[in-house]
């Protein structure tokens, strides 16, 4: 008997609990393909369907996507838009070693993956900064508590 909390309880036979278990199964056998217009098969691997459909979440979530092989060389402007940052700065951290680059002939170059590391990174630290900070108000007491800016030090 299946049950749910939202629903009246419906008695499920024997027989029809086979089934329904059956047709589970040769879902979950099932191999996902990508069929063409000209009518071609392509079976694909699970973890490519994994990925495209959270890529097709992602997009109905409105998110933008951009898909890069790790391999990719990145001029200075556009990782700067990646980081958004301006490209002196980004410069600047190349320059103290921060960032992994090359040159191409006078040119800066860097590989997306690189990139996108030092972006995790930085991410990451910025959290836990904030967590930090938040932690310590909350032990002071002050967390909840709004400034006055009309009278400082109330």
């Amino acid at each position: 008997m299946v049950q749910n909390s939202e629903a009246p309880t419906i008695a499920i036979s024997p027989q029809e609990q086979r089934e329904i278990s059956e047709i589970y199964a040769k879902l979950r056998a099932a191999e996902a393909k990508l069929i063409g217009p000209d009518g071609r098969t392509e079976v694909l691997p699970n973890n490519l369907y994994s990925f495209l459909l959270r890529l097709l979440a992602d997009l109905r979530a409105g998110n933008s996507i951009t898909i890069l092989q790790s391999k990719h060389q990145l001029t200075t402007i556009e990782a700067s838009k990646i980081l958004g940052m301006s490209r002196q700065f980004l410069v600047t951290l190349l320059e103290k070693g921060e960032i992994p680059f090359h040159q191409v002939g006078t040119h800066r170059r860097m590989y997306v993956r690189d990139v996108i590391a030092y972006k995790a990174k930085r991410d990451s630290a910025r959290r836990d900064t904030l967590n930090q900070l938040a932690k310590r108000e909350f032990a002071k007491g002050d967390y909840d508590k709004v400034p006055d800016d009309f009278h400082p030090g109330k």
